[in-house]
């Protein structure tokens, strides 16, 4: 590459604050024109936006140093890039319309022996359908549906939780549980280009990625429906094909209707989290009038309802033989309370109910038994491990897990896994020291504190119990809010409260106001923080709270190149410090026959 096309600023020295501040002031203006309904200024702004500079290096950023997947490679092998890699691919980033094939991956789907499909575009690629993205999604963030969830910033599975709670906590109801059938796979790119409705040049480079076909081993094989998985604009062009759904089925039925001389609220609610979806109704009629408009709707997009988990439960009442439905891990059903089930019972801090029963969410049997399954395994591959070493590992996994499921009544099934995990904890003590008694095989992992027993190393490292975690009630996202709207007051206390937050991390951001303490800016939804020690390991610091700070992954990397030059200038300053010695002053050893010719000073 000549000199002239080489770009002549340094990755690292980029004002990264007042690029993201312009990024997100154009998104910012891009959802308000959505919202208004002006089509013709959100794809005046978000032409500009693409061949903006500062989203360029955006998106960049995001692909090779944020994403998880930055050191996954695609078909043409190139992954990791450095700094003046970056430089070059800013330089030279826009939408192209021939993309490279993108490598198909196997994984295997949870819950079963199926194997799910991933296509791993490459860097470029990845660079380009991010930069789509930026311009894309504060478009969509003002027209989608209030109870759709999935992979949406600023909303989670506990939103959808939680809606469920608030539509079913003063009236059984029945419950279509949904499931679409490979829907990234199957989607109609015909009528996903014309629900995007965005203008020529985007409209062109996204069929592109659509039919850029894959590799699958030494074949090529063509996409013609589907958006591949792995993709960064894949889960938005998911929620763009399924946009609709809930209002074709809500509007299908009056607003309220008479019954019994009162008038009741009768339209239908519909929560979807991607492409898993329920539908709640007080009438068993409606609800299989409603999965037939589903079904329907579905076809226009080349999807259908997947039969083997497409099924119509009740709340309450046993219906096809069961009661409640299991959704995103947790299972949701009615319990009857009161010698006469006529009581009133809230339960768990939540409002009371009048008729005789109480809305109760727990971790689902499956999650049990699946969790139970990874400690087990866990804690077999650690037979010959320490008890450090056995602890270190099964903390992120229970903490993990635990602060998951803390949002709902999950108290008992907490202590249930903690019965379990000691059982599996004293097998493996037991494992270790076949020859000894149980109450020295106990004394030696085990410690009696506060009317407790902790599976606890010598030196003060604590199992931690999955029934020590609290339960915290979680607040559900407002309506239509949305993290492009810029209000930072809202956003930065749902960040410091949500349940995927881990206390430290909510407290480390407390402390510094919900800013990262590196470049200034407020994490949004989605960054990707990292606990940083102020003064380095390296050059003295402890790892204690009062030298942690929380920054984000890129300035993370910026930051160790820094402690780095650091530790060398201090490295040269005491290098320099020790003066050389004067050989006229140097004592020069005595060579001592008697001795055998020993140096003596």
């Amino acid at each position: 590459m000549s000199t002239a096309n080489t770009p002549v600023y340094e990755w690292n020295d980029l004002p990264w604050k007042a690029i993201e501040k312009r990024v997100f002031k154009l998104q910012k203006r891009i959802y308000r024109a959505s919202q208004r309904g002006d089509r013709k200024t959100v794809h005046r702004l978000q032409r500009l936006l693409m061949k903006s500079w500062s989203a360029k290096c955006l998106a960049v950023r995001k692909v090779t140093q944020d994403n998880q997947g930055k050191k996954t490679a695609g078909v043409d092998g190139v992954k990791a890039l450095t700094p003046p890699a970056r430089r070059r691919l800013v330089h030279e980033l826009h939408i192209t319309q021939r993309p490279r094939p993108s490598r198909r991956v196997w994984i295997p789907k949870p819950n079963s022996n199926e194997q799910r499909p991933l296509g791993i575009p490459t860097i470029r690629t990845r660079a380009e359908q991010t930069l789509a993205k930026l311009a894309l999604e504060p478009e969509w963030e003002a027209t989608f549906e209030p109870n759709s969830y999935g992979f949406r910033p600023g909303r989670s599975c506990h939103d959808a939780i939680d809606a469920i709670y608030l539509a079913i906590n003063r009236k059984p109801k029945y419950i279509l549980d949904a499931d679409i059938e490979k829907c990234f796979d199957r989607i109609n790119h015909t009528a996903l280009l014309a629900k995007l409705h965005t203008f020529p040049t985007l409209r062109r480079a996204i069929k592109a990625w659509l039919q850029s076909g894959v590799i699958d081993g030494t074949t090529v094989q063509p996409t013609t429906e589907g958006t591949p998985q792995g993709g960064p604009l894949s889960p938005l062009l998911a929620n763009i094909a399924l946009h609709g759904l809930e209002t074709v089925i809500t509007t299908a039925f009056p607003y309220e209707k008479r019954i019994n001389g009162s008038r009741q609220y009768w339209q239908p609610t519909v929560i979807r989290y991607a492409d898993d979806f329920v539908v709640l109704h007080q009438d068993r009629a409606v609800i299989e009038h409603c999965q037939q408009i589903a079904i329907e709707w579905l076809a226009g997009m080349g999807l259908r309802l997947k039969a083997s988990k497409t099924r119509i439960t009740h709340t309450l009442n046993p219906e096809n033989g069961a009661v409640g439905c299991d959704f995103l891990g947790f299972q949701v059903r009615h319990y009857r309370v009161g010698k006469t089930h006529t009581g009133k019972s809230g339960g768990y801090g939540r409002p009371s109910t009048p008729l005789g029963f109480k809305t109760i969410i727990t971790p689902s049997s499956e999650a049990l038994k699946k969790h139970s399954q990874i400690l087990k395994e866990t804690i077999r591959k650690a037979r010959a491990w320490s008890q450090d070493e056995l602890i270190r590992q099964l903390n992120p996994i229970i903490r993990g897990w635990t602060h998951y499921y803390a949002t709902q009544a999950s108290k008992r099934a907490f202590s249930k896994m903690s019965h379990l995990l000691y059982h599996k904890l004293r097998s493996w003590a037991r494992h270790r020291h076949p020859r000894q008694s149980c109450s020295t095989v106990k004394a030696k992992y085990w410690r009696h504190d506060h009317g407790k027993w902790t599976f606890i190393t010598p030196e003060g490292r604590a199992l931690h119990q999955h029934h020590e975690t609290p339960i915290k009630r979680h607040i559900k996202v407002a309506g239509r809010r949305s993290p492009y709207d810029g209000d930072w007051v809202y956003w930065s206390i749902r960040r410091n409260h949500h349940p995927d937050t881990p206390p430290y991390i909510a407290a480390l951001l407390r402390k510094q106001q919900g800013c990262c303490a590196w470049c200034g800016l407020r994490f949004r939804d989605g960054d990707l923080s990292e606990v940083d020690h102020i003064l380095p390991k390296a050059r003295g610091g402890q790892h204690r709270w009062h030298n942690w700070q929380l920054i984000h992954r890129h300035c993370h990397d910026q930051k160790t190149v820094s402690d780095f030059a650091a530790a060398q200038e201090d490295a040269d300053d005491n290098s320099q410090a020790i003066e050389e010695p004067d050989e006229a002053n140097v004592s020069r050893p005595v060579l001592k026959p008697s001795d055998g010719g020993d140096p003596i000073a």
